[in-house]
């Protein structure tokens, strides 16, 4: 059985939209942290004059890979290996950048090499879109901004706060 995402089939559809308009003149897309890959085959599904470069974490390749094996369009390449803290990219040059909850979960200096890794491989006159769960601060506690990010977090091991941008 293939992984799947709730909150990926909730979202692609409003995500779509964003992407149609901000991705109209681009044709390579770096998506960062593919997940599942159920938003990978999806945007390139419908987004056919886009190439999109699926990447992910060694820890959880085998699982987009699988459903890019079953799924994917032709406009989807192979799924790569990318740690954003890695000093080479797999990816060299691109003209978009896409990534999908992973700010959030990302430690301060994963953040800042994310931009950095993206300042290195987008072309000029490029895009990046990012969508992603943000919590504000409340007093000493944090609050989860919606339900969906609740439930996010409730399955993050305490010990994770301390190390993400939350």
């Amino acid at each position: 059985m293939l992984p799947f995402s709730e909150a990926c089939e909730r979202n692609r559809g409003p995500i779509l939209d964003v992407l149609q308009r901000a991705f109209a003149r681009q044709s390579e897309v770096l998506e960062i942290g593919s997940g599942t890959g159920q938003h990978a085959v999806h945007f390139a599904s419908n987004l056919t004059h886009l190439t999109w470069h699926p990447t992910e974490r060694v820890a959880n390749l085998a699982a987009l890979q699988a459903r890019l094996r079953f799924e994917a369009p032709a406009n989807v390449r192979p799924a790569t290996v990318l740690d954003v803290t890695q000093k080479e990219w797999p990816v060299r040059h691109v003209d978009a950048v896409f990534s999908a909850n992973t700010l959030h979960i990302m430690s301060w200096r994963e953040v800042m090499a994310l931009f950095a890794g993206i300042d290195a491989v987008l072309m000029r006159a490029a895009s990046c879109a990012s969508t992603d769960h943000f919590a504000t601060k409340d007093g000493t506690r944090r609050r989860a901004t919606s339900a969906s990010m609740r439930n996010f977090a409730s399955a993050i091991p305490p010990q994770a706060y301390a190390s993400s941008m939350r």
